[in-house]
């Protein structure tokens, strides 16, 4: 891993990855619906599975779990979490 991990949308990070949020796009269409679950900018989460054909990411924010669309999160930034 490197020390200065990429930014990217959370859509593209693999199973097991813990993630900072860095920011929502302006263009997505559930900004209000993540702050109400808590997914906004420093909210470290865990991307625990990818559905089959690309449709649900389940990710765990805190001590929940949680599947979103991935068209939903591809508008989600985030930073891979890297522990020395």
């Amino acid at each position: 891993m490197s020390e200065n991990p990429q930014v990217r949308p959370l859509a593209d990070l693999p199973v097991g990855t813990k993630a900072t949020i860095v920011k929502i796009l302006p263009r997505s269409r559930g900004q209000k619906k993540f702050a109400d679950i808590g997914i906004v900018p420093g909210t470290e989460l865990l991307i625990e599975a990818h559905a089959p054909f690309g449709g649900l990411i389940r990710v765990r924010v805190m001590d929940t779990s949680m599947a979103l669309h991935r068209d939903d999160v591809a508008d989600i930034v985030a930073q891979e979490v890297v522990h020395a």
